[in-house]
């Protein structure tokens, strides 16, 4: 793994789930929902298991790049706005926005620009992009670095008391 600062938070495929299901449970009381969009890449698990576990069947997405070379957040370019379908179905409709992750604010800043009435859901957050999600699971530091079990592979992991026996 690179070194992203001091705190790392490997995150498993169990645990992730688990924390994708907490998610729907907390957003159940806010449903039902008409539409959920997805933030890819990171929001496009997450969203399979809310829209399952919510009975969401109308599943959209906004493209939109942020990190560049997973060291550094970089300028935001938006690859893919959301369809014309969802952005009608008015401000009536109650519109669920997923990802996996709030950092900085930036890319939920720009989502938000295009569906200011969606509801804003992410697994873990950040402080600084905190005040811009409606509901996550859980808050993470600012210079803490998340391993989303789709960049981890099984090796060995070294203790956090380096040079001890495991």
């Amino acid at each position: 793994m690179s070194d992203h600062g001091d705190k790392a938070f490997p995150v498993s495929w169990d645990q992730f789930h688990r924390d994708c299901r907490a998610l729907a449970w907390r957003l159940s009381a806010a449903g039902p929902f008409d539409a959920l969009v997805a933030i890819t890449r990171g929001g496009l698990v997450p969203a399979a298991i809310v829209a399952r576990e919510l009975g969401i069947r109308t599943i959209e997405t906004v493209c939109i790049a942020s990190y560049h070379d997973y060291d550094t957040q970089g300028g935001l370019r938006v690859l893919k706005g959301v369809s014309d379908a969802v952005l009608k179905l008015g401000r009536d409709a109650k519109v669920l926005v997923i990802d996996d992750l709030v950092d900085t604010g930036q890319t939920a800043r720009e989502v938000r620009d295009m569906l200011p009435h969606a509801h804003f859901a992410t697994i873990y957050a950040k402080p600084l992009g905190r005040p811009l999600v409606d509901t996550f699971v859980t808050e993470v530091s600012q210079d803490t670095w998340i391993y989303f079990p789709w960049d981890m592979g099984l090796t060995f992991q070294e203790p956090l008391a380096k040079g001890q026996p495991g």
